[in-house]
């Protein structure tokens, strides 16, 4: 469904008049002031909600050892664990991609108050993955599978358009009708007759507002019931900025 936003973030409503240019003629001086006519700029906004066709999870495995290593060994076991798990639910290999892995010693500083030094305890490694999966309605139970598989750490979902491009495709043309309308409206106020349209720019569209991460939780137990999850609607917004000549 198409929501027009057209808060004309009137980035500069400008009406610029036009500089007089003059002419010599036998001895008199012509001046054709306002010829082209002022300008008008200004933004319109179109906003398009639907129903998320994708989403992405994110899931990690955070592992410690007393040396690297072996830290390492068992991040990495820990990791073919939960990824089989995820394509076990259906997530092809090419949408699972590693998003970070990190090592890094540890130190137990419960002592330090009495002057003792930190104590090594061990390396810590945290490594985690993202997937993406068109099967909306699995989400739920995708989360479950990837903390049943090990994973000491869930974030996501974080859902989005596949094709974001497509699903603005009939904003255009909306946008389009709401600027002519302005621009009239405005050339009325102005006292002209009309607006001639100059020039049309596209300022991109902008995605789904940055999500918000839908758990992050430690390895619990499995529940009968599946993860519930509410994908609702992800907005994206066309901005298209016009300039019009007023016209007397």
């Amino acid at each position: 469904m198409t929501k027009p936003m057209f808060t004309a973030m009137a980035t500069g409503l400008a009406l610029l008049a036009a500089t007089p240019a003059i002419a010599q003629q036998g001895g008199s001086t012509v001046t054709t002031a306002t010829v082209q006519g002022p300008i008008l700029s200004f933004s319109v906004n179109e906003e398009v909600r639907s129903r998320p066709d994708q989403a992405t999870v994110g899931a990690g495995v955070t592992t410690t050892a007393p040396t690297a290593v072996e830290a390492m060994r068992a991040n990495a076991a820990a990791m073919d664990r939960l990824i089989a798990a995820a394509k076990a639910r259906g997530i092809q290999a090419e949408d699972i991609q590693t998003s970070g892995i990190g090592l890094s010693p540890q130190y137990d500083y419960s002592n330090t108050g009495n002057g003792q030094p930190p104590r090594f305890i061990g390396y810590q490694v945290a490594n985690s993955v993202r997937a993406t999966t068109p099967k909306i309605d699995d989400i739920g139970p995708l989360l479950d599978a990837l903390v049943a598989a090990g994973g000491t750490n869930v974030d996501g979902p974080w859902f989005s358009m596949k094709d974001p491009e497509a699903q603005l495709a009939g904003a255009r043309g909306a946008a389009i009708k709401a600027a002519e309308a302005k621009a009239a409206d405005y050339a009325r106020l102005a006292g002209y007759r009309g607006a001639e349209l100059v020039s049309i720019s596209e300022g991109g569209f902008g995605g789904p507002q940055p999500p918000m991460p839908y758990a992050q939780r430690g390895m619990v137990a499995m529940e009968a019931k599946a993860t519930p999850v509410e994908p609702g609607q992800v907005a994206n917004t066309l901005t298209l900025n016009f300039q019009y000549r007023l016209v007397r």
